[in-house]
C-alpha cells in the first residue's frame, strides 16, 4: 500500500482540512521487559511442565492480516493524529517519496 509523503486530511485542533505529513509507526520495546518473570507467568510455567490435569495454555492466534497505522502530523499546529489505512491488510506501508 503507497501513500504520498504529505496529504491533505482533517485536522480536529484546527476544525478543518491541511496538510499533513506521514511517519510511519515505529515498532516500540514493552514497557516493562521484565514482566516475563512475574509472579503469574512463573506460575504458569510452573504448572505446564508439571504432571497436573488440564492447565489453560495460550493458543497461538495466526491472525490473517495487521491494521495499516500511520502518523499524520499537521503542517500549521504540529499536532499529529494516528491515522489507520484500509481495514486488516497483508502489504505493508510504503511511503512515497
Amino acid at each position: 500500500m503507497k501513500i504520498t509523503k504529505e496529504l491533505m486530511a482533517y485536522c480536529p485542533y484546527c476544525n478543518k482540512h491541511t496538510e499533513h505529513t506521514v511517519t510511519k509507526i515505529q515498532a516500540s520495546k514493552p514497557a516493562n521487559p521484565s514482566r516475563g518473570m512475574s509472579v503469574s507467568n512463573r506460575r504458569h510455567n510452573r504448572k505446564i511442565r508439571g504432571f497436573v490435569g488440564k492447565v489453560k495454555a495460550k493458543t497461538p492466534v495466526k491472525k490473517l492480516g495487521k491494521k495499516q497505522k500511520a502518523i499524520l502530523q499537521c503542517k500549521e499546529c504540529k499536532k499529529s493524529i494516528e491515522r489507520v489505512f484500509g481495514n486488516k491488510t497483508k502489504k505493508k506501508l510504503e511511503i512515497k517519496r
